[in-house]
């Protein structure tokens, strides 16, 4: 039964040591709950072990900050006023690893305040909510997209040939920019494509590599992260 951290009348008792303690433990456990479900369900490129060293020391710091004030606002005061010479530059890539660090807030806040079955079934449905947005492909773009440069003579005869091919491995292409290269001998194309499937991608630039005087073919597949 989960003893109750202010008495009848709304002032703060005193907590006695065994109650900090299992406040400390179930916020520790609940972070390294919340750490693990982070490191499980990363896809990008911006993974650090010091992040997750960040989410399990803020909740605990978090927790002892709520379990100091209790209901006191000269304690609380004194704290916002000491935590406001502490600045944060440290940039956040990733949106999603604030909310993880909101995440781990919540825990410290919870267990600080002795509200177990909160932080308890809040960590679970965090964590659940974490693993099926992970998993599965809810939000995802299934679209290959990528920027097809090459170099075809001037008169356009090889170029009438390209939607025959960009029809067999494309579902659609655009053509985004043209220029003139080697004294007006040559004209350069830029497509944006995007491949019916991955692994049309060698398949596409031997077909273009094909084409009668063509060359300097180059397929540069789009990430979700950089933007060509």
């Amino acid at each position: 039964m989960e003893a109750p951290l202010f008495d009848a009348l709304g002032a703060m008792r005193s907590l006695v040591a065994t109650e900090i303690f299992y406040s400390l433990c179930m916020c520790f456990v609940l972070s390294l709950v919340l750490a693990n479900v982070y490191r499980w369900t990363h896809q990008g490129f911006s993974y650090q072990r010091t992040f997750l060293q960040t989410i399990v020391l803020a909740s605990i710091a978090v927790s002892i900050m709520i379990m100091a004030i209790g209901n006191n606002m000269a304690r609380g005061l004194g704290i916002l006023g000491a935590m406001a010479f502490v600045r944060f530059r440290t940039p956040i890539r990733d949106p999603r690893d604030v909310i993880f660090i909101f995440a781990a807030l919540a825990i410290g806040i919870s267990c600080g305040a002795q509200v177990f079955m909160v932080a308890i079934m809040g960590t679970l449905f965090f964590g659940f909510t974490a693993f099926f947005l992970s998993w599965s492909p809810w939000a995802s773009r299934r679209e290959f997209e990528g920027l097809l440069r090459f170099l075809l003579p001037a008169d356009g005869k090889a170029a009438s040939s390209l939607p025959e091919i960009f029809a067999q491995y494309c579902t659609n292409t655009e053509l985004i920019a043209t220029r003139e290269a080697i004294q007006g001998e040559v004209l350069e194309y830029a497509y944006q494509v995007r491949l019916i499937d991955p692994s049309y991608k060698v398949d596409l630039v031997d077909a273009v590599s094909k084409l009668p005087d063509a060359s300097e073919v180059s397929l540069v597949m789009q990430r979700t992260t950089v933007e060509i």
